[in-house]
């Protein structure tokens, strides 16, 4: 197989003044380039061809070249997506791809470098990524709405003409970041999605998409040989269903060569799946997954389940999905959301990684700030990412963290993949507030490399999607760091979680009482606040969750006294007198919590407001006006449960927490106007 090799001349740092950067957003992190593209290698050229200050970018396929340079060992291994980059004398890079798609991701490292502190002078290192399949998960629906999204409409359905040139910038981007793949639907997907019209609409999607690496992949309705195809049944075991399937799968792979394959939420929140027929989730991917095996394809099978029936719905995935362990076909993955219940703005790691180690699982990251203020709060959520995929499940001895039970490090998988949930709509500045595009950007370089920390990324976006100036960067950075543990201070903090208003997931209300909702569906069977304490207990005296958890952790998350503080609410019920580490009592604790949470946001708009001199007055604006929101919510959300528990636990406040509305009453009155919500 041929190499392919670029070589780079006399190359700067592009330091491209304030003025001159785009105001709305809408370029996100990268450098304008209005090259339309067929090809990995043409689309290589032109981005590090615009490296101001850089010759154009000569690019040869002269395989005795490289063989007479390169050390013979270096290249031999190299995977389809793998770079080199090396010094080769003077002013020269090469950068060195496994196929052209390594290539491209090794131009776009270069182009990564020139926009941040500058192109090195010497060059001597390898990538590959952590994950075989990097993928956005879209929850876009076919009319043009997005499940949970803030940042305006679908980029892919209901649109008058199709949007060539908004894909291209979409590519483009998931490129640079090395994402693979995208899912274009909703999880709660339609039948229709698999009609021919919408195949269609796939393939033209998928054309435009291919020359910047990335597949395509739909999310499937379980019951759709019955809805779509006018079958009687659905059930997996039926002959004329696997039929169905395998025609239907045939029919999309004449269309999309390099189709991904299938995303599947079955048998949760009222979808159909296999349990509707007396089947298990294991028969039901199988059956996906022996339709797409001819082609390559794999199913992503979410184990995103939850009854109401359950005394605790964070038990239900874990307990549903291990005795199923090794009964999956190879190109089955179990997609698994960072945490037990439903992506909070903390939770301990879901139980289920690394404790199924003959099924290849995967983790579901949200993007989309759902639970953590939408498009109008500040959250960096790579923190959250790198809490997850740091954490140790101690599954196979220390160190066997949930990156190395997913990556193939820790057990022998078949295939590994990553997906975040993605929260990108048209709006102009693509993702709602300018800072959400941080999230996006943080999932693709921890899908690609799982080692990045979060700090380091922040500086790489900022860089690029603002300035350079440490001036900037060094404030700018402390800020987004600090910003996700703000959100937890003062939504939810010491393990406390879904205290949301009923109807949507954005204002407090944790005393919400629906007649006839579903209990798990209610703040009140999470915080089981009563006069005596708060928290649930999921203890070896409680629900048994601790359990699910190897030892240490096990013990470690049984005992209050060893469980981390961050999560004692969440695994244990506890009077409101508990004593802390700090010899704070429980109630003063999450007061002062509360209150840390209200003065860290408005640090950050204070922080915010001198950063004028370097952002464009547009964004700088906009960015000003949602912190100003976002210092407006973080009021509400302390008020709201402070006063709340207060009403039930009968205790003062500490001298240093007042809220500022003195009546629960009063503030049950207020009403949120909701913004860039669907």
């Amino acid at each position: 197989m041929r190499r392919i090799f670029h070589r780079l001349f006399s190359c700067v740092a592009i330091v491209a003044p304030v003025a001159a950067l785009a105001a709305t957003g809408s370029d996100l992190w990268l450098p304008k380039n209005e090259a339309a593209t067929t090809s990995m290698l043409d689309l290589a050229r032109s981005e590090v061809a615009a490296i101001e200050g850089c010759t154009p970018l000569v690019v040869t396929v002269d395989e005795e070249w490289v063989k007479a340079n390169f050390v013979a060992e270096a290249l031999d291994d190299l995977g389809a997506e793998d770079y080199l980059l090396r010094s080769m004398g003077g002013d020269t890079v090469a950068v060195v791809g496994g196929s052209p798609r390594g290539a491209l991701y090794g131009a776009y490292h270069l182009l990564r470098d020139a926009q941040g502190t500058g192109l090195k002078r010497t060059y001597d290192e390898r990538q590959s990524p952590s994950y075989e399949r990097r993928l956005l998960n879209h929850w876009d629906n076919l009319d043009g709405t997005v499940e949970r999204g803030y940042a305006g409409r679908s980029i892919w359905w209901q649109r008058e003409e199709p949007q060539i040139d908004l894909w291209r910038q979409y590519g483009r981007a998931n490129a640079s970041l090395g994402i693979n793949g995208t899912v274009l639907n909703n999880v709660n997907a339609s039948p229709e999605m698999l009609s021919r019209e919408r195949l269609e609409q796939v393939k033209l999607i998928a054309d435009v998409l291919r020359p910047y690496g990335v597949q395509v992949y739909l999310s499937i309705n379980f019951s759709s040989p019955a809805a779509l195809g006018g079958l009687p049944t659905s059930d997996p075991l039926d002959k004329r269903v696997r039929r169905w399937w395998k025609q239907k799968v045939k029919e999309i792979y004449a269309l999309v060569p390099d189709f991904g394959g299938f995303l599947v939420k079955a048998n949760s929140e009222g979808l159909p799946g296999p349990q509707d027929f007396g089947r298990s989730h294991a028969d039901g991917a199988n059956m996906l997954a022996e339709a797409l095996a001819p082609y390559r394809g794999i199913v992503m099978w979410r184990a995103f389940v939850y009854a109401p029936s359950e005394p605790d719905r964070a038990k239900q995935a874990y307990d549903e999905f291990m005795p199923l362990d090794g009964k999956f076909l190879d190109n089955v993955i179990v997609q698994v959301k960072n945490g037990p219940v439903d992506f909070q703005p903390r939770e301990p790691f879901s139980p289920l990684f690394g404790a199924m180690r003959q099924t290849p699982v995967m983790a579901e990251l949200q993007i989309t700030q759902e639970y953590l203020g939408f498009s109008n709060h500040l959250v960096y959520l790579a923190p959250l990412f790198e809490e997850c995929l740091d954490a140790d499940t101690y599954q196979a001895g220390v160190g066997s963290t949930v990156a190395r039970a997913t990556d193939g490090n820790l057990y022998e998988q078949s295939h590994t993949a990553i997906a975040g949930v993605a929260n990108i709509g048209l709006d102009a500045n693509w993702c709602g507030h300018h800072f959400a595009q941080a999230n996006w950007y943080a999932f693709g370089r921890l899908a690609w490399d799982v080692t990045l920390s979060s700090e380091e990324i922040a500086r790489e976006w900022l860089c690029q999607t603002f300035t350079a100036e440490s001036a900037f960067v060094e404030p700018m950075t402390e800020l987004m760091m600090r910003s996700r543990e703000a959100c937890v201070d003062y939504m939810m903090p010491m393990g406390l979680h879904h205290l949301f208003a009923w109807g949507h997931h954005y204002g407090p209300e944790p005393w919400c009482a629906v007649p006839g909702a579903r209990p798990d569906w209610l703040p009140s069977y999470y915080h089981k606040a009563d006069k005596e304490g708060i928290g649930f207990d999921r203890s070896s005296r409680g629900s048994g969750a601790t359990a699910q958890y190897a030892e240490p952790l096990r013990s470690r998350y049984d005992d209050p006294a060893t469980c981390p503080e961050e999560l004692i609410l969440w695994f244990h019920h506890l009077p409101w007198d508990y004593p802390l580490a700090s010899g704070q009592s429980l109630w003063e604790g999450l007061c002062r919590r509360y209150e840390r949470g209200l003065s860290e946001v408005w640090a950050m708009r204070a922080t915010w407001q001198k950063m004028r001199p370097y952002v464009d007055a547009e964004r700088f604006e906009a960015v000003n006006r949602r912190l100003t929101i976002q210092c407006s919510d973080a009021l509400w959300w302390k008020d709201a449960c402070l006063l709340y528990f207060q009403s039930i636990n009968g205790l003062p406040f500490p001298e240093d927490v007042t809220p500022a509305v003195h009546r629960l009453e009063e503030l049950k009155k207020i009403r949120l106007n909701m913004t860039h919500h669907n």
